[in-house]
């Protein structure tokens, strides 16, 4: 079983732009999260899927300069850039990824990919007792096809596996529940609260050749600086999907 992480990322994010590319110590958020996911054991390959907007070449250029496959295709049908880069460059199962978790742990990554690829599920994800940030969710290039096929509603199509969550009754989905409820951590960045919580993270911490970035490291770091943890802590979770979800109620 062929293991592809394919991390969506583009320029034009309404509530902060050019926040993949945003630098920390001279080097880019996303080349953070690339190396984070390169430490994943049971990910055998990583593409980007970026959009085919201008103002996203230099997304293009970082992956191709990381060794990185690219696929580039609908800004906000990012359901069908999922169908479309799985097609062209034959992938059968797909760990999918956000560009606003650079600290995405791989720790967590092969955790959610041993458990889809042992118990036979269509849809593994992680559930809302993990940290976000840490968010990543797994499924089979056959059930990204129903999706694409089926999907209609806007918010299905903009998000990638809204339909597969919409749908309980024709996949069979689990839900992972963390040991821990680290709901309350965030490291996600979507805001520039965001952003300054990550680089304290990076700057403080500190990051040597030959590790990662741990979730217990991170959560360790919150507790002990409270006034670093209260500074996106306001943050609603998800917002970019709520806004999805109203938007549907308009049309």
């Amino acid at each position: 079983m062929k293991i592809t992480a394919v991390i969506q990322a583009r320029m034009t994010s309404h509530r902060l732009p050019g926040k993949v590319l945003m630098e920390v110590k001279g080097r880019p958020l996303l080349s953070y999260q690339i190396e984070q996911v390169r430490h994943a054991r049971k990910i055998d390959d990583i593409l980007i899927a970026t959009t085919k907007n201008m103002e996203d070449d230099p997304i293009a250029q970082l992956a191709r300069k990381e060794g990185l496959e690219v696929y580039r295709g609908s800004e906000h049908d990012v359901l069908d850039r999922y169908y479309q880069a799985a097609q062209k460059h034959g992938i059968e199962h797909i760990l999918r990824l956000t560009g606003d978790c650079p600290l995405i742990d791989p720790i967590i990554c092969d955790y959610v990919i041993n458990l889809y690829m042992t118990s036979g599920a269509d849809f593994v994800h992680t559930g809302p007792t993990f940290a976000e940030g840490n968010d990543c969710e797994i499924f089979s290039f056959i059930n990204l096809e129903k999706a694409w096929n089926n999907a209609k509603l806007k918010s299905e199509r903009e998000h990638c596996t809204l339909y597969l969550h919409n749908h309980p009754e024709k996949f069979n989905k689990i839900v992972l529940t963390n040991d821990t409820d680290d709901s309350k951590y965030r490291f996600t960045v979507d805001n520039l609260e965001d952003f300054l919580v990550v680089k304290e993270i990076i700057e403080r911490i500190g990051k040597r050749e030959s590790t990662i970035f741990k979730t217990d490291a991170i959560k360790n770091f919150f507790d002990t600086n409270p006034e670093i943890f209260k500074l996106n802590a306001h943050i609603t979770r998800n917002e970019g999907l709520l806004k999805s979800f109203l938007e549907d109620k308009k049309l």
